[in-house]
């Protein structure tokens, strides 16, 4: 909605109250009116409003919209951008149209987003670009344009200096043009002089920017930090400015909502009776058949994010903002009626992909610098064992525990962007890549057999490494999967296989032998590091498109194969001592399987479903119904939206270090 603040004392004028968007709003030059735009109508347009209050006039009435840009020096006038009437892409062009309504009149054919008048009403001042991404920090392509003075009666143009800067929302006050810049890296005010050809910087803030900027005679307004600050021009002091709206805020209320269909990040508990969920910031625990399910955060004003379930089914964890100062993990009995403990996570700003190992101490994750680390649970000590290839990452590496706990799985790209499976132990503290670097290997996972480690891979990948590469898209990718004896003095999954008869044993040999079994169990996994390739063996099933391998239960992995228009994944069952592949589910997502490899947690066809792995099929699964219900407190979502964008804007784009885009902090 439209305010009007008086800069003296603490009065406050509701303008609109629509449950539309009204934005951009502009002072005629005697202060008497205000031109803004809103969509009330369904599409952006220009409307005038006595800066009293009262009913709008609609202006502008074209269906590709218009956005409210100011005012002619006279006040007969309003300017706006407008992309009606172009070709073959739509772009923006300058136009006015008077108080009195009539046909708008279009004062350049030159691509014209944003402007303001010079005082005598001849000239504009002007930013052709409609920005798609205004918020890149220190970015350097095509976008930036200069900005130029445009001469209305002869159409020439006067370039303002420019080395390929962003510079934004020009404003012409008396003879002085100002705008924005990020001349040195932080969005500045600065001006230039027509006359004199000076350019001076006004401000000189760093960290964060200036994001808008306004002028009336002597004064520049601007906004900064979420505030609005006065700037006299002559002697440069600035004033903070003491603004609280008061009003009717429906969409700040407190209510109750049904986020089911938000659900995410779940996880299973090691018996399959309960699952645990993320939806909206909050964590939830649902029943597979009795019971209700249960809120075991209720702090909407909070983001808790991806909980996982310890191997012993007694705890669980997942990461919260909570503090106020940034991510640390949260650890509760799996009841939630205890009050959680926090860990810190050190310097880690967010966290990806935690998984607990089997033995309950230790809990990994990827962090927002793509570093794989290991929290100590004990200790409460992190340790980094290794970096990601590119930032993209941080969602994408997943480091899977074997089920002794001394050795983690993972892949991470390399320099010519495939991807390698790496095994990291415990206990010499290093990493070793078993997968060539010419081909393109991920998704690694244990066989609980504790013998052997499946991965998909392809040397097909070629254009398709590159994500921002344009070439990729005619490239179709398939991937074998693969399995590797990690003991050399183990014999191969793949023996040939001849039918003998066989002698019974008495029965002291047979429990001798029961026994053998389950002490190498017991025993720690042996990996021979020598010649690993050479016992890395293909499955026998066909080369597809396959997205992952997951561990079933002993001997056992299930594979997700992208299926051309359709919903989700196919699901097969391998089975190592026979040999052999089966379908085991169609249009299946969000796949879960518990460390045990007993049960497992996937959404089919949209439902949730908790299945036995054990099944030739997911035919006899258990319908998992999740009924979440959140009380979601409107202004402490909206304070801790506030201040988790702020911190991610201070943490990532102020660090002079960083000078590439964090795509996955961006706020939609």
């Amino acid at each position: 909605d439209v305010w009007v603040s008086d800069l003296n004392t603490s009065e406050i004028t509701r303008i609109t109250s629509t449950a539309a968007v009204e934005f951009n709003p502009y002072f005629s030059p005697d202060g008497q009116w205000i031109a803004f735009t809103s969509n009330r109508a369904g599409t952006n347009n220009v409307y005038i409003v006595s800066s009293k209050g009262g009913q709008p006039t609609q202006l502008t009435w074209h269906p590709n919209g218009s956005v409210t840009r100011g005012w002619s020096p006279d006040g007969k006038h309003i300017l706006f951008a407008s992309n009606r009437n172009t070709a073959p892409r739509p772009y923006n062009r300058l136009y006015t149209v008077s108080v009195d309504g009539g046909a708008p009149e279009l004062l350049t054919s030159q691509w014209s987003n944003d402007g303001s008048f010079s005082p005598d009403g001849k000239k504009l001042i002007v930013d052709k670009m409609d920005r798609w991404d205004s918020e890149w920090r220190a970015y350097r392509g095509g976008q930036n344009t200069p900005l130029f003075i445009l001469d209305l009666k002869s159409q020439a143009e006067t370039l303002l200096p420019n080395d390929r800067t962003t510079d934004i929302q020009p404003m012409w006050l008396d003879d002085v043009i100002y705008f924005l810049s990020d001349r040195d890296l932080v969005a500045n005010i600065w001006s230039f002089d027509p006359s004199t050809k000076a350019l001076n910087q006004i401000t000189n803030f760093k960290g964060s920017d200036v994001k808008w900027l306004s002028g009336h005679k002597n004064t520049l307004i601007f906004e900064r930090d979420g505030y609005l600050h006065t700037m006299d021009i002559t002697s440069g002091n600035t004033t903070t400015l003491d603004i609280t709206v008061i009003g009717d805020f429906p969409w700040a209320e407190t209510q109750w909502e049904t986020v089911t269909n938000s659900a995410s990040s779940v996880s299973l508990s090691p018996n399959g009776k309960r699952a645990i969920m993320e939806s909206r910031g909050d964590i939830f625990t649902v029943p597979v058949e009795f019971g209700n399910s249960r809120n075991i955060t209720s702090s909407s004003g909070t983001a808790d994010r991806r909980p996982i379930w310890s191997p012993k089914g007694d705890k669980i964890a997942w990461f919260s903002d909570a503090s106020g100062k940034g991510y640390a993990l949260m650890l509760s009995n799996q009841d939630g009626l205890s009050a959680p403990e926090s860990i810190s996570i050190g310097e880690s700003k967010l966290a990806w992909h935690p998984t607990w190992s089997p033995d309950g101490k230790y809990i990994s994750f990827v962090d927002d610098d793509v570093r794989l680390r290991i929290l100590n649970l004990e200790t409460k000590t992190i340790k980094t064992i290794d970096i990601g290839g590119v930032n993209i990452e941080r969602g994408g590496i997943q480091m899977n525990w074997s089920p002794d706990s001394k050795w983690i799985a993972y892949d991470k790209s390399g320099p010519n962007n495939f991807k390698r499976i790496y095994i990291y132990s415990i206990d010499k503290d290093k990493s070793t890549p078993i997968t060539d670097s010419f081909a393109n290997s991920f998704s690694p996972t244990w066989d609980l057999n504790q013998k052997q480690l499946y991965f998909l891979a392809s040397t097909d990948v070629a254009l398709g490494s590159g994500w921002a590469n344009t070439s990729s898209m005619t490239a179709n990718p398939e991937y074998a999967a693969y399995v590797v004896n990690l003991d050399a003095n183990d014999d191969s999954p793949f023996q040939p296989k001849s039918d003998e008869e066989t002698v019974e044993s008495d029965s002291d040999d047979n429990q001798e032998k029961s026994k053998n079994e389950k002490s190498d169990k017991d025993k720690a996994i042996i990996i021979d590091f020598e010649d690993i390739a050479r016992r890395t063996l293909p499955l026998p099933i066909p080369v597809r498109n396959y997205s992952f391998v997951m561990a079933g239960s002993e001997n056992t992995a299930f594979i997700g194969e992208r299926i051309p228009n359709s919903r989700g994944l196919k699901l097969h069952k391998f089975d190592l001592k026979k040999q052999e592949t089966k379908d085991f589910s169609e249009n299946t997502s969000s796949v879960y399987i518990t460390p045990n490899g007993k049960h497992m947690l996937a959404q089919i066809s949209g439902s949730w479903k908790v299945i036995s792995t054990s099944g030739a099929n997911a035919k006899g699964a258990k319908n998992l119904k999740p009924n979440l219900q959140m009380r979601l407190d409107r202004q402490a979502e909206w304070k801790q939206i506030f201040e988790e964008a702020w911190r991610y804007e201070r943490d990532y784009f102020y660090d002079p270090n960083i000078h590439d885009r964090d795509w996955d902090v961006v706020y939609k």
